[in-house]
């Protein structure tokens, strides 16, 4: 969702608070886009590299490439402590997710920089980046619980201008997860189809049942039942990532899905299986059952988003029946003669007559 220049020149006047009074040479606002599985810069501001811009229409990093994001510090962010963290171009930072981030204070001729994460209501809404040139102080632990306090600040001024984008949010949003909703998602593949039957774009879908969160929810409880459907999206996020412009979502109670706009039927499979893997390694869960459905696959015309629902959602029953811990792919056992896109095309049973007993006289 883009932020309205009003909005954006809010977050820009906070970017230039916190260059100033963390005495840096840049700094930067980003948002976390979890139904895209990456961290888009709103702006930036100070002493800008060749190719940045003050307000980029462009500038995005996958989240697999900052995995502290999603995975590293997401329990702190929940838990309502959410704390900076220093890295440095002369030597790596202490985390085991530094890598990207030095590398790029490197490629920017940066010194050292402190990373705030921003949190709005409980999860984490994106970060604030402040860097120094090298030859200046390198940035220290009173700097970085200085940039905790920044960023809490800067929230506040975001919570304001949230509250007016927030009908249209919840509109396309799942509340508990952050992800996109059914709405979203429906009118994402409606668009996506229209591009295929234009010029052939490859348009593809994953639907995904998380298995184990009824026992979850009634041994455990609810609560621990959203907890583990809020790991899981962070999951599916996190995967998602990997294609461009992919629509992570949640359908409703345990189902999720995945839309794909582009990429090759064989790279959504692969992201299928890292999402399975990944998924049965949750804490608690039970792995989940994901189907997979792509019109780079043999599974004749797709004309609607409908029909490539109903083969997803096929390939997904089967993979639950099977209890299959890797994805079921429409069409890869015999193009249309594939059980899963049987199934998926089986003309509805006609309606049972309603049956009516009567009593004779006696």
């Amino acid at each position: 969702m883009a932020a309205a220049p009003a909005a954006l020149d809010g977050v820009a006047a906070a970017a230039e608070g916190a260059l100033r009074a963390l005495d840096g040479s840049f700094a930067a606002i980003s948002v976390w886009e979890r139904e895209h599985g990456r961290l888009r810069v709103l702006v930036n501001v100070g002493e800008l590299d060749g190719d940045e811009e003050r307000f980029p229409a462009g500038e995005s990093y996958p989240v697999h490439d900052f995995p502290e994001v999603a995975e590293f510090l997401h329990e702190e962010w929940v838990g309502g402590r959410p704390h900076a963290w220093v890295e440095s171009a002369g030597e790596p930072g202490t985390g085991a997710y530094s890598g990207h981030r030095v590398a790029a204070l490197r490629r920017r001729g940066r010194g050292s920089c402190v990373i705030a994460p921003i949190v709005l209501h409980g999860r984490a809404w994106g970060e604030l980046y402040v860097a120094r040139p090298p030859g200046r102080p390198v940035f220290d632990r009173t700097d970085a619980d200085f940039a905790t306090v920044l960023a809490a600040v800067t929230a506040a001024g975001i919570a304001q201008t949230e509250r007016l984008e927030e009908v249209r949010r919840l509109a396309y949003t799942d509340p508990l997860t952050g992800l996109a909703n059914r709405r979203a998602v429906d009118a994402r593949l409606d668009e996506a189809v229209e591009r295929h039957l234009a010029d052939g774009t490859v348009v593809g879908l994953v639907v995904c049942d998380l298995n184990g969160l009824k026992r979850v929810n009634d041994t455990l409880g609810h609560a621990v039942g959203d907890r583990l459907l809020e790991r899981f999206g962070s999951v599916l996020s996190l995967c998602g990532a990997r294609l461009a412009d992919a629509l992570a979502a949640r359908l409703g109670g345990d189902e999720f899905c995945l839309v794909s706009v582009g990429p090759s039927a064989d790279e959504l499979v692969r992201v299928a299986e890292e999402l399975c893997r990944r998924a049965g390694e949750l804490e608690l869960g039970e792995g989940v059952a994901c189907g997979v459905a792509s019109t780079g696959d043999p599974i004749g015309p797709v004309r609607t988003a409908r029909r490539l629902f109903r083969l997803a959602d096929a390939a997904q029953y089967r993979a639950k029946a099977a209890g299959s811990v890797k994805p079921v792919v429409a069409g890869r056992e015999g193009g249309r003669a594939d059980p899963v896109v049987r199934l998926a095309d089986r003309p509805p049973a006609p309606p049972r007559p309603e049956r009516r007993r009567f009593r004779g006289r006696h």
